[in-house]
């Protein structure tokens, strides 16, 4: 009986100091202005707290977004700027499971994973700009949406998103800068700390067990109930199924 309780404190001890104890509200700050994102701690949970693992050993202090790919996701969390090119990938801790119950629709956060490896995610997150959910929910076993942005902070995404983009080649091929032009490009100016979108922190703001409660959350097409294959929904679905096709060859979420 002793032996058991020590294990039942052992376990309310670990809860207590993992991201599980609070489902949360954090703020990420960047050079180009602030935005909160409601993490869906009670229904990703495994996800959240690796994410939440990251955050509170400030491990995303001064992360670079890396990818702007316009009308599809912007992405960051894995890599700094140290002076020169190419980016310093940062350390990561051991991958986690996938949990693809939510839909990649505008405004959600979501994993990056190394392709054909959906149980893959570290560090790297991206943020949908619009409804991906024809080709995320699916591809590569469904990537994990884990969170939720207002609209007020997209503004400030989508601002990120407008910037004029780059190509440096590897994991800079679509960089958003700012503070650097066309002609700063062809003229190969080296680039300096204040032309990169950088993620100065991300912060617990909110530590209420309950507020992705108050989130309206579309589920993945897995998670819906079955539908009727046949007649005008079977057309649907075979329409969707060859746009997937097309867009999944196209855009791919990778580390």
């Amino acid at each position: 009986m002793v032996k058991n309780l020590y294990k039942t404190i052992a376990a309310a001890t670990l809860l207590a100091s993992s991201g599980l104890a609070h489902a949360t509200i954090v703020e990420i700050k960047t050079n180009l202005g602030s935005f909160e994102v409601n993490l869906f701690d009670q229904s990703t949970p495994v996800t959240v707290e690796n994410f939440l693992n990251y955050t509170n050993a400030e491990q995303y202090h001064n992360t670079v977004i890396h990818r702007s790919m316009p009308g599809f996701v912007i992405q960051g969390g894995g890599f700094v700027f140290e002076q020169e090119l190419p980016l310093k990938q940062t350390e990561t801790n051991a991958a986690i499971v996938n949990e693809p119950k939510w839909s990649n629709v505008r405004g959600t956060i979501a994993m990056a994973k190394l392709s054909g490896n959906p149980n893959s995610a570290t560090n790297q997150w991206y943020i949908n700009l619009s409804d991906n959910s024809a080709n995320l929910d699916f591809q590569n076993g469904g990537f994990t949406v884990f969170g939720q942005i207002n609209a007020q902070g997209m503004e400030v995404v989508d601002a990120i998103a407008a910037l004029p983009r780059y190509n440096f080649q590897g994991v800079t091929t679509d960089l958003p800068l700012t503070n650097y032009t066309s002609d700063d490009y062809s003229d190969n100016k080296p680039l300096v700390a204040s032309n990169f979108i950088v993620v100065e922190s991300i912060t617990v703001v909110d530590e209420t067990p309950n507020t992705e409660d108050n989130v309206a959350k579309t589920p993945t097409r897995n998670e819906q109930p079955d539908t009727i294959i046949g007649g005008s929904a079977g057309s649907a679905g075979l329409v969707s199924l060859l746009a997937l096709m097309l867009v999944a060859i196209r855009r791919r979420i990778t580390h």
